[in-house]
């Protein structure tokens, strides 16, 4: 595949990068179809060191000409990958993993959680869930960030609403110009309380995230059948 476009998501005065990297099929390419919330293996033709790394699609299933990624610049594959110009050649295996299966929740609340690049497979799954709106509750996503700087994907999580898709944005430290919630993802989620009757939730994020979110949806009547992980 190459590289279609690249772009940087977060606010330039944070201190790191993070980008959405949007690959398109080369001649010959034959793209398999997947589910939201798989992840594919990135690497650079040729190169061994630094070895390919592993990233969540955050593109539909439906953009049937590529996939699109959100990529935070760190040492390794990551940060070569944050650098190609358009037209460079990337090698991509997948997609793989178990993704975010929403078809045996036909009817369901769905809530998507995800704190930092998590919200990349999160993405996926909201994008794929919009033209089958109608098969489904209640649709709510909790997003969590370090910063308001760090925030991601601001202009498209508000579009939202026009979906009825509703949008919770929080960060773990704010100042004085954010009025939006401060604290973590499990926190919105005691606060708004969810019933897990019948609901579906989708996890992204850290370990210690995805720990502390599936405990707090156990309180919420949320069974693990219906917690389900990307990978």
């Amino acid at each position: 595949m190459r590289v279609k476009a690249s772009e940087r998501l977060n606010s330039p005065e944070c201190d790191d990068t993070v980008i959405r990297l949007e690959l398109e099929a080369a001649s010959g390419d034959a793209l398999k179809p997947f589910v939201p919330g798989q992840v594919a293996r990135l690497g650079l033709p040729g190169l061994n060191d630094p070895q390919p790394g592993y990233f969540a699609i955050a593109s539909e299933p439906e953009h049937s000409e590529g996939f699109e990624f959100v990529i935070k610049q760190r040492t390794g594959i990551a940060a070569l990958l944050s650098a190609l110009e358009p037209g460079a050649a990337v090698e991509v295996e997948g997609p793989m993993g178990h993704g975010f299966d929403l078809s045996p929740h036909d009817g369901k609340d769905v809530y998507l959680i995800g704190v930092g690049t998590g919200v990349a497979p999160l993405r996926s799954v909201w994008r794929h869930l919009i033209p089958r709106r109608d098969h489904y509750g209640k649709i709510a996503i909790y997003c969590g960030f370090l910063t308001p700087c760090h925030r991601l994907l601001t202009d498209e999580l508000e579009a939202l609403a026009a979906h009825d898709i509703q949008v919770s944005v929080s960060v773990t430290s704010g100042h004085e110009a954010w009025d939006g919630p401060i604290g973590y993802v499990q926190d919105e989620l005691k606060r708004d309380a969810p019933d897990g009757e019948n609901a579906v939730a989708c996890l992204a994020g850290m370990n210690a995230m995805v720990d502390a979110c599936r405990e707090t949806l156990h309180t919420l009547g949320f069974d693990d059948s219906h917690i389900l992980l990307n990978y």
